[in-house]
């Protein structure tokens, strides 16, 4: 039976793309670009400090990666533009079924767990008005190790008080529904671009195309 659903954040519930207007405003035709660069340095970032147990969070990260996309694209930068932009990531955007779904999940226990900082999960919550929605929001910096990393995917079975076998884990990032199998959860993957399954060794449990269609999917189960 599950009992409760968390959820990973970026891509998942907020689209990270939705950064795009507001590069456009800095460098119109580079957004794109931008954004694409910006959300690899993220996560190759969030990776090569876990494995050189070189920690810093994920908020500088997300700066850093920002810094990295600009000068890749040879495009000039000051530290006032470098804020603006990335502060985007207080008001990522939803993507359009996520409350329509949240409202089936609902009246299980629903969290958050994410890479992201506390500070960074908060506000964009708040921001998107879904604070009703999750009972925990749950940041990796709390071990000082990013995804997937088995101590991160830990905190949310631990924050929750529940069995592994009784969590629903959802991600759009295979590599972290992965992570989140080995560690024994159930878990659902949001395929919106029809891509083939990582090869890690595990399969998800449930494959969709959507979040609502995984909603619909695990309703009764």
């Amino acid at each position: 039976m599950i009992r409760a659903v968390v959820f990973d954040a970026y891509n998942t519930l907020y689209n990270v793309n939705s950064v795009i207007p507001k590069c456009e405003e800095f460098y119109p035709g580079w957004g794109t670009q931008i954004s694409l660069i910006w959300r690899t340095q993220q996560l190759q970032y969030s990776w090569q400090r876990s494995l050189m147990g070189n920690y810093r969070n994920f908020w500088v990260l997300t700066v850093d990666g920002l810094r990295y996309a600009l000068e890749e694209l040879r495009l000039p930068y000051n530290r006032e533009i470098v804020k603006e932009i990335s502060n985007q990531y207080y008001f990522l955007r939803p993507y359009p079924d996520v409350t329509e779904a949240l409202n089936i999940f609902f009246p299980r226990q629903l969290a958050i767990l994410s890479n992201g900082t506390a500070d960074m999960l908060h506000q964009v919550v708040k921001n998107n008005d879904q604070d009703k929605y999750f009972q925990n929001i749950i940041s990796a910096d709390a071990v000082k190790i990013f995804k997937p990393a088995p101590e991160v995917y830990g905190l949310a079975a631990k924050e929750l008080k529940l069995n592994k076998k009784e969590i629903l884990f959802v991600s759009s990032n295979g590599w972290d529904i992965a992570g989140a199998k080995w560690y024994g959860y159930i878990t659902g993957w949001i395929n919106r671009t029809n891509s083939p399954i990582e090869k890690l060794g595990v399969k998800p449990d449930y494959i969709v195309s959507s979040l609502l269609e995984l909603a619909l999917k695990t309703k009764n189960i």
